[in-house]
């Protein structure tokens, strides 16, 4: 079990803890011979959504949930906070193996997801800086210009939702924005939370309705209608009916998901808050989330207090897909971080950073996010959301509820439920694979800048991502 203060976890539970919301204090572990309808393994925004709608489906369950460290600690309370619409596989690519129909209820149903989130959000009053702004996709240069044009084309063409372009440097153009972007996309279907408030608010929720949550209480293994955890005290056994796995990247370390997905690094920092008026000049409204047409992937938003919170990739594979709290702070990319954002907006040049944080999110082979459910073993697992889980965990335990209590609705026939994943490649080729797709990232947007024309190693690299 960890020792570290889990206050450090992220700007995010510091907030927290800071504005005397939530000390943090673990619940009791799990003792031995529990023996429940369904045992949810992972406490983070899968898991306790999962247990969520299982009490809405069914109020007479008996429903566990255990967790190796506290509730939200993994990606669900580090991550950027963006609850979207996003779906790790593109929507093309989900036409090329599903067809045309299935793709479109698969984009209908993450759109839904967005609002479902917020309908809950206000329902169970909890506080978590729900703000459905948008995100905002800047362009910063005519190369990034064409791609954004052509997002908002086949997204238009789809015919599910409506995406805008706005071009900055056309006559009559007024809208603020960055010195830097030439154009921007804006899709609708975002909302700003505060991550670390929704999924802790999340676990008293679902505690409120009679779910018991065992925190430092960690999976070793599971069979059918069995799991056997550690605890500081030694090895306890819970029995259920049914087993729910919502352990994202971490679901690497055990034997039973392994290679089916990757650990991956996604790095953060937060600055000082800024005064109205700087938003007011780059064009970020409040509730709003904003990315580049880059391909090292970064990401962000103004936070309820005017801070800039914002991320990206560029964090190394490490061999083994080994996960360690060393690996959730490298000063290079964190440099490299303030760097970009000063970059973007360079009147933040002056904000202080406040804090710096990181952590693993977890890739499946394909790029393509599943639930899966075993009807024989009553085993079933969801995951594999690339960094885009804020919203589609949602919808991943509303499906997983719904295929335990046997529902008929419309979200269980989505095309990524059932769908398996090839595995990772076995070391070195993995480590290998891993680490020159980050390079390959990086030159691409050299190769850009350099030529002005899309990047050829982009496109080579598109199929290896989903794209």
């Amino acid at each position: 079990m960890t020792t570290r203060p889990y206050r450090e976890t992220s700007f995010w539970f510091d907030a927290l803890v800071a504005e005397g919301a939530d000390d943090l204090t673990p619940r009791p572990f799990a003792p031995d011979g529990l023996d429940v309808d369904v045992c949810i393994v992972g406490g983070g925004l899968t898991g306790l959504w999962a247990a969520y709608y299982l009490t809405e489906n069914d109020p007479g369950l008996s429903v566990v949930v255990i967790e190796k460290e506290i509730a939200g600690f993994g990606a669900s309370g580090r991550n950027g906070g963006w609850c979207s619409a996003l779906f790790p596989r593109e929507t093309s690519s989900l036409v090329a193996e599903y067809g045309h129909d299935a793709a479109r209820r698969m984009r209908q149903a993450m759109v839904d997801t967005v609002d479902e989130v917020g309908r809950v959000v206000a329902a169970e009053g909890i506080d978590c800086d729900f703000s459905k702004g948008g995100t905002v996709s800047f362009a910063t240069s005519e190369v990034q210009r064409g791609a954004a044009l052509a997002e908002v084309d086949a997204n238009n063409a789809f015919g599910v939702d409506r995406r805008e372009f706005w071009d900055f440097a056309g006559p009559g153009s007024t809208k603020p924005h960055p010195e830097k972007a030439v154009a921007a996309s804006f899709n609708p279907d975002c909302a700003r939370i505060q991550p670390a408030k929704l999924v802790r608010s999340l676990a008293d929720v679902v505690e409120a309705r009679g779910v018991r949550i065992f925190e430092q209480t960690a999976a070793v293994s599971w069979s059918e209608g069995e799991v056997v955890a550690e605890t500081p005290v030694g090895r306890t056994t819970v029995r259920a009916g049914s087993i729910l796995l919502a352990l994202e990247a971490y679901g690497s370390q055990l034997p039973g998901i392994g290679r089916r997905v990757m650990p991956l690094y996604s790095l953060m920092i937060a600055t000082e808050p800024l005064d109205d008026a700087f938003w007011d000049g780059v064009g970020i409204e409040h509730g709003q989330t904003f990315t580049d047409y880059r391909h090292l992937l970064i990401y962000g938003q103004r936070t309820a207090d005017n801070r800039f919170a914002f991320g990206g990739r560029g964090a190394r594979y490490h061999w083994g897909s080994t996960i360690s709290e060393a690996y959730d702070r490298v000063d290079r990319v964190f440099d490299h971080l303030h760097h970009t954002l000063v970059d973007l907006f360079p009147a933040a040049t002056d904000a202080a950073v406040t804090h710096s944080w990181g952590g693993p999110l977890g890739v499946p082979r394909d790029w393509h996010a599943t639930v899966t459910y075993n009807r024989r073993t009553r085993v079933g697992l969801a995951g594999g959301y690339v960094g885009d889980g804020v919203g589609t965990t949602n919808l991943a335990g509303r499906t997983l509820a719904d295929l335990v209590t046997g529902t008929d609705s419309d979200i269980v026939s989505l095309p990524w439920v059932g769908h398996v994943s090839p595995r990772w490649e076995p070391e070195p080729l993995r480590f290998a694979g891993a680490n020159l797709g980050l390079v390959g990232t990086t030159l691409a947007d050299v190769e850009e800048a350099a030529t002005g024309r899309p990047s050829i190693a982009a496109r080579l690299l598109a199929p290896l991502t989903g794209h």
